[in-house]
């Protein structure tokens, strides 16, 4: 649907437990920050969305943990949109050590309005699928 995002991430002391290995929360530390990386890219301000009383909200993650990273790796979180819909995105999120997957996420997204309301995504993202910002579901 668009081209996947990377974003490198190094592996600090802090991120792993007694076994020097990444603390299982800390991964979707890593992909939320892909996700802001890649909505910032996109020309997205997320604080100006905040603003207007709209804020982004995981609302599923479904996460595979395959191998263990460890102090001092270099990862590469790949963010790759599989779809979009006036109200939600779905994206596959990929932590890989050099040209390994590590751990694969399919992460929900929606946008909350004022008083918890669901809202629309941004037009900017609502373009990428569809080519206007339209709602035409």
């Amino acid at each position: 649907m668009n081209e996947p995002h990377e974003k490198q991430i190094r592996v600090y002391y802090e991120d792993t437990d007694m076994a020097g290995i990444v603390y299982y929360a800390n991964y979707l530390r890593y992909i939320e920050r892909a996700r802001s990386d890649w909505v910032r890219d996109l020309g997205i301000d997320q604080l100006a969305m905040k603003a207007e009383g709209i804020v982004f909200a995981v609302r599923r993650v479904e996460a595979d943990y395959i191998a263990v990273a460890r102090f001092d790796d270099v990862l590469t979180v790949r963010t790759t949109l599989e779809s979009l819909s006036p109200a939600r995105m779905v994206m596959r999120q990929t932590v890989l050590r050099e040209a390994t997957p590590i751990f694969e996420a399919l992460v929900t997204v929606v946008c909350i309005g004022p008083a918890g309301r669901p809202a629309r995504l941004p037009a900017k993202l609502r373009l990428m699928s569809t080519g206007s910002p339209r709602d035409t579901a």
